[in-house]
């Protein structure tokens, strides 16, 4: 027995997303664990009893990713942005306030304006790096000056 994902999507998404948030006590890792649970069953090839059967492996299978999840390196190290820009030295106060509005660009601009400004990368380094054409890295940092022009006038 096979039911179709969205059929359980329906019955069991609240019930999966309560269990991996008791484990992940962060909403949007429980939501990826939801996600990532309906994923894993759609692609999975195998019969199931019956639907009290499914309900127990997707609730398993959520479990299980919701604590692989929180013992992950990336959820070890996050931090929040105010955070991480407490580490940082920075030589001026102008830096700082310049690198937090770059933090706050679109993260398209940003990684262009980080690679470009702060690691030094040509235009063409980083078209190959992002596969992108060195024209649209171009236009990107364009409008993330305008975008930096802005909001430093504005403070």
């Amino acid at each position: 027995m096979k039911l179709p994902v969205d059929v359980l999507a329906e019955r069991y998404q609240n019930n999966i997303y309560s269990a991996a948030f008791n484990i992940c006590r962060n909403p949007q890792d429980a939501e990826d664990v939801v996600q990532e649970t309906f994923l894993k069953y759609y692609c999975i090839h195998k019969d199931f009893e019956d639907e009290e059967h499914i309900r127990a492996w997707l609730l398993r299978v959520a479990i299980n990713k919701a604590k692989n999840q929180v013992l992950s390196f990336w959820h070890k190290n996050k931090q929040a942005l105010d955070d991480y820009i407490e580490t940082l030295a920075f030589e001026t106060p102008e830096s700082e306030d310049l690198f937090e509005t770059v933090m706050m660009l679109p993260e398209k601009m940003r990684i262009v304006i980080h690679l470009f400004y702060y690691e030094d990368y040509s235009v063409k380094e980083i078209a190959r790096i992002l596969k992108i054409s060195e024209s649209n890295v171009k236009v990107r940092l364009n409008r993330g000056r305008e975008l930096l022009k802005g909001k430093l006038k504005e403070e």
